[in-house]
């Protein structure tokens, strides 16, 4: 088997040629990283029938740990969405904080919407109030782009069951409930500093909002909208018992080890906690028809199928190369570089700001660190969940022309292209800084 500095060659060729493909080629990254997992465990000399092995058991390994949550959080999403669970929570959000706090009101209502709703999706679904809002209250559409956009990023990038997240914890092998209950309020502070952002550099740009329809006219046009705490009970229920299993787990057994904490470990396993989300978000239908458990129910599955595609093929890249002794060589050489939880921060914002997309990049980055964990002292007690986290936010930097969800708010929003690049790609910079800050003070405090 290879060893030495060939080692460190195979490793940068094999992200060179990631990012190659999907950015330059725009190759499919569920290919590029079976190829690339192929190529690295032809090239490190391990046998055939290892190799083989090894992308097996990685590809259905982590299709195993995330299949069934991608699933579920996506179908969640498409029933809030076509509910108008969605519109009733942003409607809510805006009378609680008030009409002079508008940008305010969508940075938290893109943070709540987001948990089960990739930010893409999410942008386009609460865009056409954000215009309407926007028009309203005399606002630029740059201010009130930039507000949702990084309130919906915030959460897509540090959460599961966003995919990104969710198959970073499956291929370093972390509790879901860990990465929930420390990533959900660090995500608040870069939410904020994305709404502060939007405040200070996006009043510089006049963009007018054009709305299709007024405010008024989008109220009517949904009718009566289903409660908001019932609209906010498929979000906060399945969050809530996947903490609770973790707190459980606890060395300290806090609900002991009877009856009720074998219940908690089972409604709490992520899996059955998104499925009953899933049932959580039909009871808001009013109108059953055959579409709601046929088309909505497949549209969820359907939009989950590239995800998991591309999610499992990184499970298979991780797979490989703890297979072969490329982690452990180049986590020991880059220990001695003291940059500790940095290190996964720059990996993943190298590949995100590279080739666009934050889930390759922080999957990608999980398949490269999860084998370094042990050389750089991060492979016990919180130190894996902080790895995600650290992953997370380096994914956030820097979206820009490479990145879809970057034309989505573009597009959505009517931004030219300059415009975008100085009042969003800077926020989602000075986002993913934030959350690395904070991640990194409290990793003095618990690692």
């Amino acid at each position: 088997m290879v060893q030495g500095a060939w080692l460190i060659i195979i490793f940068v060729v094999s992200i060179v040629f990631i990012i190659l493909m999907t950015a330059k080629v725009r190759m499919n990254a569920f290919y590029v990283l079976l190829l690339t997992a192929l190529g690295v465990g032809i090239a490190s000399g391990l046998p055939m029938e290892k190799i083989v092995g090894a992308i097996r058991d990685g590809f259905g390994g982590t299709l195993g740990y995330i299949g069934v949550v991608i699933i579920c959080g996506t179908t969640i999403g498409v029933i809030l969405e076509r509910t108008g669970a969605a519109f009733s929570l942003a409607d809510a959000i805006l009378r609680l904080v008030g009409q002079k706090l508008v940008p305010l009101a969508m940075s938290i209502s893109g943070f709540v919407v987001g948990i089960p709703i990739f930010c893409d999706s999410g942008f386009v679904v609460l865009s056409t109030l954000n215009k309407a809002l926007a028009e309203r209250a005399k606002i630029s559409m740059s201010v009130m782009a930039v507000a949702l956009a990084t309130g919906l990023y915030s959460i897509h990038c540090l959460i599961p069951p966003h995919p990104g997240a969710t198959a970073a914890a499956g291929i370093i092998g972390v509790d879901l409930g860990r990465v929930i209950m420390l990533g959900l309020p660090i995500a608040i502070v870069p939410a904020f500093v994305g709404y502060l952002w939007a405040i200070k550099i996006g009043k510089r740009f006049d963009v007018p909002a054009a709305p299709e329809v007024s405010y008024e006219q989008l109220q009517a046009t949904y009718g009566k909208l289903p409660n908001p705490f019932h609209s906010a009970v498929p979000i906060i229920v399945p969050v809530i018992l996947i903490a609770l299993k973790s707190i459980g787990l606890l060395p300290t057994h806090p609900f002991g080890t009877g009856g009720f904490f074998n219940i908690i470990v089972l409604i709490g396993d992520p899996q059955i906690a998104l499925l009953i989300g899933v049932f959580l978000a039909l009871s808001l239908v009013r109108k059953w028809t055959k579409d709601v458990l046929g088309k909505w129910l497949l549209n969820g599955v359907e939009n989950a199928g590239v995800i998991l595609a591309i999610t499992a093929a990184g499970g298979a890249f991780g797979s490989i190369l703890k297979a072969t002794p490329i982690g452990g060589y180049i986590g020991s050489t880059l220990a001695t570089l003291g940059i500790g939880i940095f290190l996964p921060f720059i990996i993943a914002a190298a590949l995100k700001t590279a080739q666009g997309s934050s889930t390759v990049a922080i999957l990608t980055a999980a398949a490269l660190v999860s084998p370094m964990l042990s050389s750089l002292g991060f492979a016990t007690g919180w130190g894996p969940t902080m790895v995600v986290l650290a992953m997370g936010a380096g994914s956030m930097i820097a979206s820009h022309a490479n990145d879809s969800y970057f034309w989505v708010v573009s597009k959505f929003s009517g931004l030219d292209v300059p415009t975008a690049l100085k009042a969003y790609t800077t926020s989602t910079i000075v986002t993913g800084v934030t959350a690395m800050i904070v991640i990194f003070l409290l990793s003095l405090v618990i690692l």
